[in-house]
């Protein structure tokens, strides 16, 4: 698994634990790089399930 990073939950189903948390991660505005490392996603399956969600994330590198 030399190239790149590779995410072990590929394509995996949204739980509602991981909505309510991207949700908790959008309010305290942190940055979407930390929040798809703590759930454990990719930035671009977070930052698509927060449009989802109507969610704001900032845009902090």
């Amino acid at each position: 698994m030399a190239k790149g990073e590779v995410f072990e939950r590929h394509r995996q189903p949204w739980t509602t634990d991981e909505i309510q948390k991207l949700h908790q991660f959008a309010r305290k505005g942190m940055a979407l790089k930390a929040i798809a490392k703590a759930l454990k996603r990719s930035e671009e399956s977070t930052k698509d399930r927060a449009k989802e969600d109507g969610l704001n994330i900032a845009k902090l590198r």
